[in-house]
């Protein structure tokens, strides 16, 4: 039988060769620029020096359970219950039927200051009666809220203790895609949970926190790591872990966090006034397509453009126009309409900026006297200061759905997606931000155009049944809108 033969000899010429090969491409890739990976970082002594400064938050609500909240056989939301495209990590340990007991959570948060304050989400202790703050040393206090904004999903709480460890918060303004991200929190009521990645990019933006620029992370999140912290290297807070993007509710890759400088304006104004106060506009915008920017004298598709005025808005008296396209804003670039809500925002009531447009292929720049922003408790933008809001029967604020947002949303077919709530009644029957409306007493819905005409046949006074999509899963809603001021 005859073996298996090597040529020795034309093994080792073709061995020197590949070599020759990998010295030289070597040499060529040395010189490219590219920084080497040269090792893993270490956590250890970060986390022995921050982790005593995160904690576990327990909250209870006594009473009935929230309109609409079904919940399921052990007391947990129900996956239809949770927001559209973004679901919240908040643990909701098991739980008797619905009305019988108080509803419990569980989240995370971090201590600022040593004199006890705690920052954390607002989503965590939203309702709460009673918020119980477990340090890592297992001592637990009852703390105090000393305020808390939906809009940022940031709350700020307060316990009765001195000489507490604390966190520094540091500067994400700087962060860059592909530095290295630590969390630690409490998924599921592990404390002390650690766990580390990437940032994946930055700028991100979802339907409820609009004036959030969002770090994107691939830093494993999961139910109870709500408010804990984001840290870079130096064991610093750049982030504080807010959502996850997931169709089965577990972590897939796809971390959001709240920016500290965004994160940190809300602290100061809720320790200072216990409310935040952000400027206002007065338009609504929608991203600029390839399309548009030729038709629009744009080189490329970038920008906010300027769907409709509000009546008497900051904007208006400016002289800001419909089809106007906002280029910068206060010196800021605005590269998509995403950017536009967290930049205005960041200011207060009263602040002069300067807003560049691209007018007809002109350039123009305008004068810009902010007004306030009004949301009412929920976070939802209350109708009359409202970004070139439509007042319709159903009072229902929506927007047409992105491409990107229809892919995350698992690709529903037309429909449009609710960015508000103004209706009682529609909050009572469970409809929130982020549902996407498909039909209207089983007329379809395909984009803005359907929904306006649908809604202008609709008659005061009379019930609605609205299908819509939350999480992949389809349902109907049935409630009998008030009527219109």
């Amino acid at each position: 039988m005859r073996g298996f033969r090597v040529n020795t000899q034309r093994s080792f010429l073709n061995t020197n060769f590949f070599l020759g090969l990998l010295a030289v491409f070597g040499l060529a890739l040395s010189n490219t620029g590219f920084a080497k990976v040269t090792g893993l970082p270490d956590f250890t002594s970060l986390v022995e020096e921050a982790g005593p400064a995160v904690v576990n938050i327990r909250v209870t609500q006594f009473g009935e359970a929230f309109p609409g909240d079904e919940g399921n056989a052990q007391g947990q939301p129900s996956p239809e219950d949770m927001p559209e495209f973004f679901r919240r990590f908040f643990d909701v340990p098991g739980m008797p039927p619905r009305n019988q007991q108080p509803r419990r959570g569980a989240g995370s948060g971090f201590i600022i200051a040593q004199d006890g304050y705690i920052v954390t989400n607002h989503h965590v202790i939203e309702d709460a009666d009673e918020i119980i703050v477990r340090m890592a040393d297992r001592r637990e206090f009852k703390a105090e809220l000393i305020g808390s904004d939906p809009l940022s999903d940031i709350a700020l709480l307060k316990v009765d203790a001195k000489r507490l460890p604390s966190l520094t918060l540091g500067d994400s303004e700087n962060l860059k895609p592909g530095e290295w991200v630590v969390a630690i929190g409490s998924p599921f009521n592990f404390d002390q949970s650690v766990t580390a990645g990437i940032v994946s990019a930055k700028g991100r933006s979802n339907a409820q926190q609009q004036y959030v620029p969002f770090i994107q992370t691939d830093v494993a999140i999961n139910r109870g790591n709500s408010g804990g912290p984001l840290l870079n290297l130096d064991g610093e807070v750049v982030g504080v872990n807010s959502w996850i993007l997931s169709s089965s509710g577990g972590f897939i890759g796809l971390s959001f966090s709240i920016p500290i400088e965004t994160a940190a304006n809300t602290i100061e104004q809720l320790r200072e006034n216990g409310k935040v106060s952000r400027g206002l506009l007065g338009v609504q915008i929608q991203g600029v397509t390839r399309e548009l920017a030729e038709a629009m004298g744009l080189d490329k598709p970038v920008g906010a453009l300027v769907d409709s005025v509000n009546p008497g808005s900051a904007a208006e008296k400016a002289g800001i126009e419909s089809g106007d396209i906002i280029l910068e804003f206060n010196g800021e670039s605005v590269e998509t309409s995403n950017e536009l809500p967290p930049l205005v925002g960041a200011n207060p009531p009263g602040t002069e900026a300067e807003v560049v447009v691209s007018r007809n292929g002109k350039m123009r720049t305008f004068e810009v006297t902010l007004d306030a922003l009004e949301a009412d408790e929920d976070g939802n933008v209350l109708a009359s200061t409202q970004s070139g809001a439509r007042s319709n029967i159903l009072g229902l604020r929506i927007e047409p759905i992105s491409d990107d947002r229809r892919r995350a949303l698992g690709d529903p077919e037309g429909g449009v997606i609710i960015s508000s709530v103004q209706d009682d009644a529609a909050r009572r029957a469970g409809l929130r931000p982020g549902d996407v409306i498909l039909t209207i007493n089983n007329r379809k819905v395909e984009n803005v155009d359907d929904f306006e005409a649908v809604t202008d046949d609709l008659e005061e006074g009379k019930a609605v049944a609205l299908r819509v999509m939350r999480e992949g899963v389809t349902r109907y809603i049935a409630y009998t809108p008030t009527s219109e001021d």
